[in-house]
């Protein structure tokens, strides 16, 4: 009995990580989208880990997002839905406090890698 709960706990475990988002295949997207952070000041709005003076409380804290399921109560947190969030939030959610910062794709991309660090 012993080895049959071994194995069926290794594969829930296995399951389990399968669940996880998928990494971004850059590895230097999440060292892009910091910078991309500091330029854009969303530190002036945001708490977030990992980047000088983003002290910000008129948004979220960002710390732990890549663990949420959710972006705005609407969008799955899914790298597609974070990129979609970080380049057009008011066509998102109309009215909401996020303003649409003019990020190209990429800029969007970096900065949803880096976010992603953020467990």
């Amino acid at each position: 009995m012993r080895p049959l709960v071994i194995a069926g706990l290794v594969g829930l475990c296995m399951a389990v990580a399968s669940c996880r988002r998928p990494a971004y295949a850059d590895p230097d997207a999440a060292d892009r989208g910091s910078i991309v952070i500091g330029q854009q000041q969303c530190g002036s709005c945001h708490v977030i880990p990992g980047i000088p003076n983003a002290d910000g409380i008129a948004g979220p804290p960002l710390g732990g997002i890549a663990r949420r399921s959710m972006i705005a109560g609407v969008i799955p947190n899914t790298p597609g839905g974070l990129i979609t969030w970080l380049r057009t939030p008011q066509a998102v959610v109309p009215g909401n406090a996020m303003p649409d910062m003019g990020l190209s794709e990429q800029q969007a991309r970096d900065v949803a890698a880096y976010l992603d660090t953020l467990q």
